[in-house]
């Protein structure tokens, strides 16, 4: 990736994405890969966005208490003991293979 002199001399002076992109007629997305090819880092007080979740993420985060109900179907009755015990067992299950 060949990165415009200009863009680098934006970044290296400290610039966000968005000014960058407004000044030089550039891609926001493009100046984002420039910043992490060059290893610059973001302007104080932002964070780069967080990498996609991993299925093991995901079956963690859904495992853990939040006292939060993800994907709740009214029309559904509750779960027994016994199943609830089942789905349990097959997220431990699928935590260690992924592991």
């Amino acid at each position: 990736m060949n990165i415009r002199p200009d863009v680098a001399d934006h970044l290296r002076r400290g610039l966000n994405n968005s000014e960058i992109a407004r000044r030089t007629g550039v891609d926001r997305k493009t100046v984002a890969r420039a910043r992490l090819r060059l290893g610059v880092p973001n302007p104080a007080g932002r964070r780069p966005t967080p990498a996609p979740e991993t299925v093991s993420d995901r079956l963690l985060a859904e495992a853990l208490p939040t006292g939060r109900v993800r994907e709740y179907r009214p029309r559904l009755m509750p779960l027994s003991s016994a199943q609830q015990r089942a789905n349990r067992e097959r997220l431990l299950a699928a935590l260690r293979e992924a592991a």
